[in-house]
């Protein structure tokens, strides 16, 4: 499903380049639940931005179902990143002045989808993570669990076939581990590709089929 070879990142910082990512190649099919593992700056979260087409490639592919959109223009990618991905942030990114349910249904508002159809299916998300008692709260109202599980939401509701998380588990306590874990599993029932970019070690569940540790921009074998 996901092809990434020789993959090269590099940014530029002042008159200086920055090599994020150096000769990476490795795949990834249909279902698999994936965790990358690596410290701060090691590369595994360009990859994941790379993987959810948020950014581009230096050089090397990448290959969607055997669709190069490393080299897809940027009014074909914006639908792509729509309807293919659901992205959970290390933040949760969630808009301060909205409510739980609008937060979730923002992915649809750019699918032309109606005001009544979008709260239809963010309250049909949140009935699924059992916060619709919450639909109407403010985003700065709910507690840090419910945040995520909020950012969870608005990361499912456009039903994607791939679950991109980046450092899921930072700002959270461990019954919301075990809570987000179980989400994961059903996900993981479903067929869903779910990739995680963590600076823990080893994966915090057991649901991982795939694990790559990351170093310097590279893929080490014991991280």
């Amino acid at each position: 499903m996901i092809s990434i070879k020789n993959v090269f990142k590099r940014y530029k910082s002042g008159k200086i380049f920055v090599k994020a990512l150096d000769d990476i190649s490795l795949n990834i099919e249909k279902g698999d639940f994936v965790f990358f593992s690596g410290p701060s700056g090691s590369g595994k979260s360009t990859l994941l931005n790379i993987i959810g087409c948020l950014t581009r490639v230096t050089s090397g592919s990448y290959l969607l179902e055997d669709k190069k959109v490393s080299h897809w223009p940027d009014h074909f990618l914006s639908p792509l990143r729509r309807e293919r991905f659901g992205f959970i942030f290390q933040q949760f990114n969630l808009m301060s002045g909205y409510s739980a349910w609008e937060n979730i249904a923002l992915p649809l508002i750019p699918m032309g989808i109606s005001q009544k159809e979008r709260r239809k299916k963010a309250l049909s998300v949140l009935e699924s993570l059992n916060l619709t008692t919450r639909a109407d709260f403010m985003a700065q109202e709910l507690s840090g669990g419910q945040q995520q599980l909020v950012a969870i939401g608005r990361a499912l509701v456009n039903n994607p076939d791939i679950i991109l998380a980046d450092e899921p588990f930072s700002n959270i306590d461990a019954r919301h581990v075990e809570n987000f874990e179980k989400i994961l599993g059903g996900l993981k029932n479903q067929g869903k590709t779910i990739i995680i970019a963590s600076h823990f070690q080893e994966p915090i569940t057991k649901l991982v089929d795939k694990t790559f540790y990351f170093k310097n921009g590279i893929i080490s074998p014991k991280g």
